[in-house]
């Protein structure tokens, strides 16, 4: 049942899928983004990037604070088009 809670909401990504990457060589944030895309979803993983480091420190048997967290790109909010030719910013 464990397998089945969802991580990443954005991207459905669940515990079980980053658990099976990661048994199968993943041994990075990035590498566990790049196949699962758990933390390419709208919210950039503001979510679920604390949870997914978690598990992959319990499965790889390090510390927490040796994995180094995943990269994001800016803008991490949703921006209309319109935002980036305006001249002036308010």
């Amino acid at each position: 049942m464990e397998d089945d809670l969802i991580i990443c909401r954005c991207e459905e990504v669940t515990k079980g899928e980053i658990c099976d990457v990661v048994r199968h060589g993943a041994q990075t944030a990035d590498e566990v983004k790049r196949l699962t895309r758990a933390g390419m979803g709208l919210c950039q993983g503001k979510t679920c990037r604390r949870l997914v480091n978690r598990i992959l420190a319990e499965e790889t048997g390090r510390d927490i604070r040796e994995i180094k967290p995943s990269s994001f790109r800016p803008p991490v909010r949703p921006l209309p088009l319109g935002f980036f030719g305006r001249k002036e910013i308010h």
